[in-house]
């Protein structure tokens, strides 16, 4: 984790440190928020959401949007006044710790170092059928102008697609001898994303040895940043991950005399 004060020192210096949020003016503090009550849509739905608007520091608050769910919710848009500043000093963010590299880089530097196909093995467990996460990543069409792992001449792709079972997500790695295994959860209701994440990790640590499990990548929208050591793996990537970047990740993760800096050997 990096101070982000560290991050531009130069451009920042002159910088105010203290911010607010920008509305109709500059500093105003103007902000939008969404959010459901569990109250049929009326007068009394609306005070409650100016309430807690208020106790989210809002004040003075407006109820812009306000449309019935079924007969017993409400979906609001509130705008309003924020309270609170923003001290740029105590932000901290995760910065990338390898470089980017293009596809010519990372098949010549997988080459040279393994000497063999990296192997990664891709799913989507659990009951999750979204396959927009992992297909961005793995498949040749890619995402925002990139193509997918699968073009990658150095990499062996197995594309497993939605709703793998964990046991069967190790078994297709330990017979593909997976170098690293890649995994979306987009469905996050009551974190399942969470449970589906430790389980695999349980899954794979009880199957292997030690010190050969694959490199354990998982993504997806509500992954906290920084969380990978409690959910026991590797790398954590958010939304808007390109393939480029998990591309660059496996040769710094992996491929040993990589012109990145190499955490962690292939088996």
């Amino acid at each position: 984790m990096t101070n982000r004060k560290h991050l531009r020192e130069q451009p920042r210096a002159a910088a105010a440190q203290i911010v607010r949020p920008y509305g109709d003016t500059t500093g105003d503090g103007m902000i939008q928020v969404s959010f459901t009550l569990p109250l049929p849509c009326d007068k009394l739905a609306e005070g409650a959401a100016l309430q807690l608007a208020r106790k989210m520091g809002m004040d003075p608050a407006l109820v812009v949007h306000a449309k019935a769910i079924g007969p017993d919710f409400t979906f609001f848009v509130v705008y309003g006044s924020s309270n609170h500043l923003v001290d740029l000093d105590a932000v901290h963010v995760q910065e990338r710790e390898f470089a980017l590299l293009s596809p010519k880089e990372v098949n010549l530097q997988i080459k040279r170092g393994l000497r063999r196909r990296l192997v990664v093995v891709g799913a989507c467990i659990g009951t999750d059928a979204h396959t927009v996460g992992i297909d961005a990543i793995l498949n040749i069409k890619g995402f925002a102008g990139e193509k997918g792992l699968e073009y990658y001449a150095e990499m062996g792709v197995v594309n497993l697609g939605a709703q793998v079972l964990v046991p069967d997500l190790v078994a297709k790695a330990r017979a593909a001898k997976a170098d690293a295994v890649l995994v979306s959860q987009v469905v996050t209701q009551k974190d399942v994303h969470i449970h589906n994440v430790s389980q695999m990790t349980a899954a794979f640590r009880e199957a292997y040895p030690a010190g050969k499990v694959p490199l354990l990548v998982v993504g997806g929208p509500r992954f906290e940043e920084g969380s990978e050591q409690r959910l026991g793996v590797d790398r954590i990537f958010g939304r808007g991950t390109t393939p480029s970047e998990v591309a660059s990740y496996l040769v710094h993760a992996l491929v040993p005399d990589s012109h990145t800096t190499t955490r962690r050997k292939a088996s």
